[in-house]
């Protein structure tokens, strides 16, 4: 799996269980765009909180070969965390006082017969405690 094989349009869906507040799920796009040597990844659709009315987001992320795997960077272009090569990657993120885990799912990685993935975040804060898990498919 190399960065240029995410290029392109994948269908998401996420699911947010909350500990500490409602649940939501965000139904839309990301959209892995060229840019130079790098992908800038652009999530964007509808989010639904439980008891909420429907709100539209959208969030940007910068993707790079790196020497030991894929960089990801927020979109201010601070280093977020690695995915490093295999089918099952974990990943660290501090952003005190809050801790971000996150486990990448390549298992149902295949460029044949349309490929998927997901992404399990664990976030834990003295204000949040939920899992949000995402689930992407290369869009035809």
């Amino acid at each position: 799996m190399d960065l240029s094989d995410f290029e392109g349009d994948w269908m998401l869906e996420r699911r947010v269980v909350n500990a500490v507040g409602p649940d939501a799920v965000f139904t839309g796009t990301a959209c892995f765009a060229r840019n130079g040597a790098e992908l800038v990844l652009t999530e964007a659709g509808e989010m639904v909180i439980d008891g909420q009315a429907p709100m539209q987001g959208q969030r940007v992320y910068h993707w790079r070969q790196g020497g030991a795997g894929i960089e990801v960077f927020f979109d201010d272009g601070r280093f977020f965390h690695l995915i490093a090569p295999g089918a099952q990657v974990e990943a660290h993120h501090d952003c005190p006082p809050d801790i971000y885990d996150v486990r990448y799912d390549f298992s149902g990685w295949d460029l044949n017969d349309g490929p998927k993935w997901r992404a399990v975040w664990q976030v834990k804060g003295p204000r949040k405690d939920y899992r949000m898990e995402s689930h992407y498919t290369r869009q035809p």
